[in-house]
């Protein structure tokens, strides 16, 4: 049975040796945004040997492009973009301290096993429901790559946040554990 937790970013590292994967979480706190072209760039750094323009340790990053800011908004539409596309990224950042993904969509068995070594976690947020998302991020200030505009990386203050556990830190997949759940619903005959 799935739970819904409240937690803050601060707590997060924690708290993630007591989440299950299908857990409701709303987070708080500090999260920061990078897709393919900002992780592109962090592994330039790395490879580099320079410092990286956030802590990796303890961090959540959400796999989005905020759209430019509506009025009295921080953000625009802020919806998940595809995980997987993320995942020859992820296990080097995991190894190098990163505490949680958010995206949507399954992950590779690679980035499953680098959850696991790394007491890690992916959490999914609800695709297509930027507008909705963008109510709960209250600042989004660039920090690194403005360049890339709305992929540029931003630090964003999120209040309550609403996400679900799709891999916990044993590596249980709530992509695979659903669909086996569906696939052994009774078919009712019309």
């Amino acid at each position: 049975m799935s739970r819904t937790i409240c937690l803050t970013s601060d707590e997060l590292p924690q708290a993630i040796a007591g989440l299950e994967a299908g857990d409701r979480v709303l987070l708080s706190g500090i999260i920061y945004t990078a897709r393919d072209a900002a992780h592109k760039r962090l592994f330039s750094l790395l490879d580099e040997g320079k410092e990286l323009p956030f802590p990796l340790k303890g961090a959540a990053i959400y796999y989005a492009g905020p759209t430019p800011a509506q009025q009295g908004m921080a953000v625009g539409a802020c919806g998940p973009t595809t995980a997987s596309r993320m995942d020859g990224f992820a296990p080097r950042l995991l190894d190098l301290g990163l505490t949680a993904m958010i995206g949507k969509g399954q992950r590779s068995p690679e980035v499953r096993d680098a959850i696991v070594r790394n007491g890690a976690c992916y959490f999914a947020a609800v695709g297509g429901a930027g507008a909705l998302i963008a109510r709960c991020i209250k600042t989004a200030d660039v920090i690194a790559f403005d360049d890339l505009g709305c992929e540029s990386i931003k630090r964003m203050m999120v209040e309550e946040l609403p996400l679900t556990v799709a891999i916990d830190s044993r590596g249980l997949d709530l992509y695979e554990t659903g669909r086996a759940e569906y696939a052994s619903l009774p078919v009712k005959s019309g």
